[in-house]
Parts: C-alpha cells; sequence; structure tokens
C-alpha cells in the first residue's frame, strides 16, 4: 500500500474511533460493538456512501478521492478547520509530484516577516520556517525561555530534546502535544520532505511522549495554546501564542507570545527584557545571574 494511502486511511480510522454514535447524532447499529467509536458501517450511512466504498478509503485501495466524498467525510467526521485540510492533503492525488522537498538552499527570513519581527520588541517573538528551523527571534524570547535558539537551529529539538525546556515550559505536556500536532499536519503537506520525516523518526525514536502522541493522529497548527513559564526570577509567566502565516512564503510562520494588558506577566516583561544579552552573550549559561 502506497504511504501517501496507508496515512489517509489511518487517520481517517481514528477520527472514527474518537466519534461515539451518539456524539455523531445517530442510534447505534444492532449487535455487539469492537470498536471504541463509529462502526466502518455507522461511518458510511452518515457520509452518505457505500460501505464498501469507505472501506476501500480506510484499506487504502481506493486511489482518487473526490471533493464531494472529502466534504461528506468531514461533516460526518465533524472535523474541524485544519483537520479538513490535513484529510485534503492526504487525499491529494498529485502528493508523488511535488519535488523532494529539500531543494539544499539555506532558508532564510523572509524581509517583510524579519521587519515585523523587528517591531515586536517588548513581547517574545521568533520566526520558524521548514522543519521548525529558528529563521530569526527576538532577544526577548530569549530571557523568557532562557535559551539562545540561534538562528539554524531547531526549535523542536530545544522542545523536545532539552530537559531546560520541561523546566521552564510550566504546562509543557499541552504545549509539547500541540507541537507534534503541528508536525503532523506539515508531513501531511509536505509527505516528499525526507529531511522531514527523518527529523520526527528520530524524535519519535529519542522521546516516548512524541511516539504516544503521534500516535493519536491528533493535527494542529503549530501551537496556538496558552504557554505558562515558571521563570527562574520573574516567576511564573502566561502567554498566549499566536502564529502569522508569511503572505510571500507560506513556509515561514511567525509566533508571537501575547500578553493581556496590565498583567503580572505584561508589567515583567520590561525587565526581563534589560536580561537579555545576558543570555544572548553567555549561551551556555542560561539563567540571568542576580
Amino acid at each position: 500500500m502506497p504511504a501517501d494511502r496507508a496515512a489517509l486511511g489511518a487517520f481517517l480510522r481514528s477520527r472514527r474511533d474518537g466519534l461515539t454514535p451518539a456524539r455523531a447524532g445517530i442510534a447505534p447499529f444492532p449487535g455487539p460493538r469492537r470498536v471504541p467509536g463509529l462502526r466502518k458501517e455507522e461511518l458510511a450511512v452518515l457520509a452518505g456512501l457505500s460501505p464498501d466504498h469507505y472501506s476501500r478509503l480506510e484499506q487504502g485501495r481506493q486511489h482518487t478521492v473526490t471533493e464531494d466524498v472529502l466534504e461528506a467525510l468531514s461533516r460526518a467526521l465533524q472535523l474541524d478547520d485544519i483537520e479538513r485540510a490535513h484529510l485534503r492533503h492526504l487525499a491529494a492525488p498529485s502528493r508523488g509530484h511535488r519535488g523532494s522537498g529539500d531543494t539544499g538552499i539555506a532558508q532564510r527570513a523572509e524581509p517583510g516577516m524579519l521587519r515585523l519581527l523587528t517591531t515586536l520588541d517588548h513581547v517574545p517573538a521568533l520566526l520558524l520556517g521548514r522543519r521548525s528551523e529558528v529563521l530569526a527571534r527576538n532577544a526577548l524570547l530569549t530571557a523568557v525561555l532562557g535559551t539562545p535558539l540561534e538562528p539554524g537551529s531547531s526549535f523542536a529539538a530545544w522542545l523536545f530534546l532539552d530537559p531546560l525546556a520541561r523546566r521552564r515550559i510550566a504546562n509543557w505536556a499541552d504545549f509539547a502535544a500541540a507541537a507534534v500536532g503541528a508536525m503532523r499536519y506539515e508531513v501531511g503537506r509536505h509527505p516528499e520532505d525526507r529531511r522531514l520525516a527523518a527529523q520526527v523518526a528520530d524524535l519519535r525514536r529519542r522521546d516516548p511522549d512524541i511516539a504516544r502522541w503521534w500516535g493519536d493522529r491528533r493535527v494542529t497548527f503549530r501551537t496556538s495554546v496558552t504557554k505558562r513559564i515558571a521563570h527562574p526570577v520573574a516567576g511564573p509567566l502566561t502567554f498566549g501564542i499566536e502564529s502569522v502565516v508569511g503572505p510571500h512564503d507560506p513556509e515561514q510562520t511567525l509566533i508571537v507570545y501575547t500578553v493581556e494588558p496590565d498583567s503580572q506577566t505584561a508589567r515583567l516583561l520590561p525587565m526581563l527584557g534589560n536580561w537579555a544579552d545576558d543570555y544572548t552573550d553567555h549561551p551556555s549559561n542560561p539563567e540571568p545571574a542576580g
């Protein structure tokens, strides 16, 4: 079975397993139930498909999937916008003809996004490219996270493999699980990207949490969840994470740490900005003195 069709079938199966008849608004079909969610036959009826047609989709034997079928499945499975987009990426007919995804050319920050990052010196922000590569970040981000995150480094590697990340991000599990969902979404968009596939495989092998979250097939767009920081000097900080996709290069995303006006975090950020040089000049000693 082609890898792309296997991924499509696995995603459909995972969403079907997570949707009960009661949530789907139907009476369960009679007979013993062997699945946690909907049966194949129940989902087929909801989507207006024959049971055989749906079985071929889940088993990876249906090579073409029409837009009408994708829309019917999205409605039946109650997919959100990101899940709908992911389903379409997995079902795209030209997945084998998009190139290798790795031209060998180093990623560079898009000038407009870089200018936007520069104007956001009052809140932490970073610019990410393909494969979670850091393209740029401001000084306040280093002060908040306690790591230099130099351009060219991997944000995913820091998040999952650096023990400091788990100490610094108080709700690390929530944030990291969403990051895994974002990686899955990127893999769905770029199944031809061998470097991305190798990166994901390496992270799954090295971190059991990633392997477990990868198995639930959840998809997200970046990490639009609240991020709570346990700062060693400033104390607890709370940020909303907003993502802005570049208008000229959709592979670049500006991640902005927003704060509530007049909140404790907003009042502490100017003080944290004064520590930024300590992080930048002494990356081996990420905690500010005093």
